[in-house]
């Protein structure tokens, strides 16, 4: 089953040549997940030819204009084909009143539902088919959340000649068994799915923090990480001032990655446009220091994440 993460943009603040703003798309066997939504960022969707009418769920971190101006034209745009299914709208408290009063101002045609489920505690926000997206307090100028999404358990590997050894015939009794459940033989016999498959796996787990100074708790969220975006906005010759704006420097994010532990790569986002393309590999260089599996994240970069085992 493919999971795959497109970077729409990784600026902060403001857009720049080459550089929007702070966006992601995860994309699993077709469904579509966007993580904020600041201004342009339906530009970098038709850039990346990603197919944006399949967006089903937008998780809003917080209501900074860089995170959230993009928003009404999506809204719009999704009015002009035929959809039938609900958009979900997740995020901290004001979204609701944001995209409401925009609907309003702006006198927008919406012909379809828009469900808003706002966001006060670290809570599971969405439930999907084999997996969940969940959100977790940051600490941001104002209410901000983080999330992952975190895939359910997988079945163990099947030996088909465990069940070739216990006389069970290749067909739908396989099935059962690859699906955890025990089955009858025609002589009575019980064959257990524990007799016949491995032990059971984990599935893939993708987070995403932007926008928040440094706490070590945010560690126990993101553990365990197959990928971590995450905000590193400033050098850490910055700290002061990026504690003040209650921002990270690249350094912190890779010490909350270190702490977290299990996290297999982590690409900083959310750049301060004070530093040119060229500048970022300080960032780079610093976090790297502290946790090497550190990349950059660049915009319209596609990753693939693929299971462990």
């Amino acid at each position: 089953m493919n999971l795959e993460l497109f970077v729409l943009g990784t600026g902060g603040m403001m857009p720049l040549p080459g550089r929007f703003l702070t966006s992601v798309l995860l994309r699993r066997e077709g469904e579509l997940f966007l993580f904020d939504a600041g201004e342009g960022t339906q530009v970098s969707l038709r850039k990346l030819n990603l197919k944006w009418k399949k967006i089903t769920s937008i998780f809003i971190s917080h209501t900074h204009a860089d995170h959230v101006t993009g928003l009404p034209g999506i809204l719009m745009l999704s009015s002009q084909v035929e959809r039938n299914e609900p958009l979900y709208i997740y995020g901290p408290p004001k979204i609701k009143e944001y995209v409401e009063m925009s609907k309003k101002v702006l006198d927008m045609y919406i012909n379809y539902e828009i469900i808003i489920k706002e966001i006060t505690e670290h809570q599971t926000v969405y439930k999907g088919d084999g997996f969940s997206v969940n959100a977790f307090p940051l600490r941001h100028t104002k209410p901000c959340v983080g999330y992952t999404l975190v895939e359910d358990e997988r079945s163990g590997v099947f030996f088909p000649e465990k069940a070739i050894d216990a006389n069970v015939p290749m067909g739908p009794l396989w099935s059962e068994l690859q699906k955890g459940n025990n089955i009858n033989l025609a002589d009575g016999s019980i064959v257990k799915a524990s007799d016949v498959m491995g032990s059971s796996r984990t599935g893939r787990k993708v987070s995403f923090i932007t926008d928040t100074q440094y706490f070590p708790e945010i560690s126990e969220f993101v553990k365990d990480s197959d990928l971590l975006i995450c905000e590193g906005m400033f050098k850490a010759d910055l700290e002061e001032s990026a504690r003040k704006k209650k921002h990270m420097t690249s350094t912190q994010a890779a010490q909350l990655t270190l702490d977290a532990g299990g996290v297999k790569k982590m690409g900083l986002i959310h750049y301060s446009p004070r530093y040119t393309k060229h500048e970022l590999t300080a960032l780079l260089d610093e976090a790297r220091l502290v946790f090497p599996n550190t990349f950059l994240t660049r915009d319209g970069q596609h990753i693939e994440i693929p299971y462990e085992d």
